[in-house]
């Protein structure tokens, strides 16, 4: 691959911290810095390699900032890991020989109906604290959102939130911690995959990773501040514009 220019740098770095945050507080940041890398590396599969790099750094970042709030849930989110985790390992072996097209479609409509949830039904979406979702369903939908996160990364966030707090009963504050806790475990087991794939360009990624890392730190940092009404509406905005690009563009 030949040396990155400056201005490509630049566009890494801004891209991924406009991603960065756009993950930590709702989700949908993919939707900005997956282009920019099939734009730079020419490939859909390898962009989507090269992005959990960045992922994977945004989210040690999150769930540090996070946990220094006393934000993250630990004995709620704990529990959820091994689905999710295997759901993530079996998306990313599909996704380094299927087309994720038609799962992307899936999921866009999904998304509208989560941002509508959240407009029409926002006291659902306060939290309660009590758990909805029980036994085996708990572990079917988060094995699910997995298998989504390991396939295409994008907008996972959307669909865990709705998990976490519609089904867990987190409001929306500690569901994002708990949300990034959940990814970041996908992640690491998604990664290597597409590293053994050959679907990883690593300097791409790092580089890619700083901006993701500085925005996920001010991402959490807002959130903490500026609490779960503010969120909400952040929610609503990310989630419109992922939908339309998953089933638009």
């Amino acid at each position: 691959m030949e040396e990155l220019s400056a201005l490509t740098f630049v566009l890494l770095v801004t891209g991924g911290f406009a991603a960065g945050f756009i993950n930590t507080v709702a989700s949908g940041g993919s939707a900005i810095s997956v282009p920019i890398l099939i734009e730079l590396l020419g490939s859909a599969t390898i962009a989507n390699g090269t992005n959990r790099v960045a992922i994977l750094f945004q989210n040690l970042v999150g769930v540090s900032r996070f946990q220094k709030g006393g934000k993250v849930p630990w004995k709620r989110v704990l529990p959820l890991l091994p689905a999710a985790v295997v759901g993530g390992y079996a998306g990313s072996k599909i996704a380094t020989s299927i087309p994720p097209e038609v799962m992307r479609r899936v999921f866009g409509v999904v998304i509208v109906l989560v941002a509508l949830s959240v407009v029409m039904k926002p006291t659902a979406w306060q939290g309660s604290g009590a758990q909805r979702l029980k036994e085996p369903w708990l572990s079917i939908v988060f094995f699910g959102i997995g298998l989504y996160g390991g396939l295409v990364q994008a907008g996972v966030g959307f669909l865990l939130l709705a998990g976490l707090v519609l089904g867990l009963g987190l409001d929306l504050v500690s569901g994002n911690a708990a949300k990034l806790v959940v990814v970041l475990g996908v992640t690491v087991v998604a990664l290597p995959v597409f590293v053994a794939a050959g679907q990883v360009r690593w300097m791409v990624g790092l580089i890619l990773a700083v901006g993701n890392m500085t925005g996920a730190y001010v991402g959490a940092h807002l959130a903490i501040k500026k609490g779960a009404t503010w969120l909400r509406w952040v929610l609503v905005g990310a989630a419109l514009t992922a939908a339309a690009r998953m089933l638009f563009f």
